[in-house]
């Protein structure tokens, strides 16, 4: 807990998780292309700098928060950038989701200069930075993802070691595929009530409610593989089970659907893929739309 943090990046997801970062005892350093970013954290204590190879001269873990592929590479690579004047052992770690082949890249270079690299990007949204409740998947090697457990604990409260460097950027990504899939059914969902004339602020209200219970889509992801499941094993029952469900509502939904005219593409490849994706194969009932 000596490491001195230096956070890079004070939008909208870096603001509250430098926030947390305010009582670590080694110290922080911020910085930000605004000034009046920075203020707040210096009022605070913090210590502020002008550019990342400034950040990179006091501090010995350093968090940067910035929007792609090419901030990233600016704030890393670039002219007053951290590898300019980061010492040997001093742990980077990237937050934003980026390519994985990027993180890669980075971490190679990185390692050129003895600096370690780790791909952490987070999930949770400001909301769950500012509560201290994010998810970080972090790719890099052991002896780095030690160092950075503690100081981003206090921001995230689940830390997984994904593996090496660029595998907390493919989880992430398979993470968000997930998230942006799941926004586009809820489109079609909605088109759906609309057109049978039901209020969608409600709807809303029932989706955010029973999520909340049953764990949303995260509530089946508790295999260790996604290979067809075998006879005797223990979740063959509980995911025929959650097939046979699915795929008579998929069902009955695009039946609503036709007789409304609402053309519902993600339901009709679910219905196709639900069981096959689970592993059990489809219901001896549907032949599937695709």
């Amino acid at each position: 807990m000596t490491d001195r943090i230096g956070f890079i990046g004070l939008g909208n997801m870096g603001a509250p998780m430098a926030e947390r970062l305010l009582a670590w005892p080694g110290g922080l350093t911020v910085s930000d292309m605004r000034a009046e970013a920075m203020r707040p954290y210096v009022d605070s204590g913090a210590a502020s700098a002008f550019s990342a190879a400034q950040v990179a001269e006091q501090c010995q873990v350093i968090s940067i928060v910035v929007v792609d592929d090419a901030q990233v590479r600016a704030v890393l690579t670039g002219p007053d950038g951290v590898l300019e004047t980061a010492k040997p052992g001093t742990v980077v770690a990237v937050h934003s989701t980026i390519s994985d082949r990027t993180a890669e890249q980075l971490g190679a270079e990185c390692a050129s200069r003895d600096v370690e690299f780790v791909d952490a990007p987070i999930s949770g949204g400001a909301p769950g930075a500012a509560g201290g409740r994010l998810a970080v998947m972090v790719g890099g090697s052991e002896a780095a993802f030690q160092r950075v457990r503690e100081p981003f604990g206090t921001f995230a409260d689940l830390l997984v070691h994904a593996g090496p460097v660029g595998a907390g950027t493919r989880m992430k990504l398979a993470r968000n595929l997930l998230h942006f899939i799941a926004f586009t059914a809820t489109t079609e969902a909605q088109r759906l009530a609309e057109a049978a004339g039901l209020d969608i602020t409600d709807l809303g209200k029932v989706v955010r409610h029973s999520d909340a219970v049953t764990g949303g889509p995260g509530a089946i992801m508790l295999r260790d593989t996604t290979a067809p499941i075998a006879d005797g094993d223990f979740w063959l029952p509980i995911l025929r089970h959650v097939r046979d469900l699915g795929e008579k509502d998929l069902t009955l939904a695009l039946e609503l659907a036709g007789r409304l005219d609402v053309p519902l593409p993600l339901a009709a490849l679910a219905l196709d893929h639900l069981g096959p994706g689970l592993g059990v194969g489809k219901g001896p009932d549907t032949k599937g739309t695709v």
